[in-house]
Formats: C-alpha cells, sequence, structure tokens
C-alpha cells in the first residue's frame, strides 16, 4: 500500500487527474453550448426547421441520423479550436520566449581514429584524444586562438 500511495500522490498523476476532469466538464459544456446554439444556426443556414441533431435520412428500412453527426462535429472542432488557442498556442508561445535560443552548430570532420564527429577546429578528439591534422584556413574565415 506504500508504494501504491508514494505513486497516486505524485505531482504528475494528480495533475493528470485535474486535468482530466476538467477537460470532462469543458467537454459538457461545449456540447452545451453546440445543442443549444450553434446546431440551430445550422439548422437555419440549411433552411432545416427545429433541432438539426434530429435530422435523419433513411435508404431501405435503415435510419441514419446525420444531424447527431453534425452536432458531434461542431462540438469537436469547437473543442479542438478552444484547446489550441487558449492552451497550445500560449503556452508554445511562451516556451520560445522562456527557452534558451539554439547555438549555431560548429562544422564538424570526423576523427580519423575512432570516426566520432569533432569540431572542424579541434586540436585533439574529445572521444579518443588522439592528436587531429590542422584544417587548414580557407579563404575569408578567420581563427581564433584562446591564449
Amino acid at each position: 500500500m506504500k508504494g501504491f500511495r508514494s505513486f497516486i500522490l505524485r505531482g504528475n498523476v494528480v495533475d493528470l487527474a485535474v486535468g482530466i476532469v476538467i477537460g470532462a466538464a469543458f467537454t459538457a459544456v461545449v456540447n452545451g453550448f453546440v445543442r443549444a446554439f450553434l446546431t440551430p444556426l445550422v439548422g437555419l443556414a440549411t433552411g432545416a426547421t427545429g433541432d438539426m441533431s434530429r435530422k435523419t435520412f433513411t435508404v431501405g428500412a435503415i435510419e441514419f441520423p446525420y444531424g447527431s453527426f453534425v452536432n458531434a462535429a461542431i462540438s469537436f472542432l469547437l473543442l479542438a479550436s478552444a484547446l489550441y488557442f487558449l492552451v497550445v498556442l500560449p503556452i508554445n508561445k511562451l516556451h520560445e520566449r522562456l527557452a534558451p535560443h539554439q547555438d549555431v552548430q560548429a562544422p564538424k570532420r570526423d576523427c580519423p581514429e575512432c570516426l566520432s564527429p569533432v569540431p572542424a577546429q579541434a586540436r585533439r578528439c574529445a572521444a579518443c584524444t588522439v592528436s587531429l591534422p590542422a584544417v587548414p584556413v580557407q579563404a575569408g574565415e578567420t581563427t581564433q586562438r584562446a591564449g
């Protein structure tokens, strides 16, 4: 029981449970909004009267409730767009602002002994410590030596 208790009380398990409960509540709100406002508007736009979610068509003896599918599709699109614009986009912008910028990687070459990649201007391989041959300086490049 002690191991189970420590598993349940971990921060990420509790956060996940809270997120699921809030997501379920948010889904109920979105579904209610779609049923109360958007479905009747779609019904008005398509010339249908009354509740669009009850619309069906029949092939043979089988009835296809396409209105409930339209309801579910509108709910999904609304929920997905709300999550993207209210959660994903702000989090991505926050990460961009707070994350350190990646440095430009120096050109690399392979070590002749161990074949591991090393910076082109390195004089020794970091993996096997073999002395590396000097790289000729090309036109337009400058080398900076630490004194």
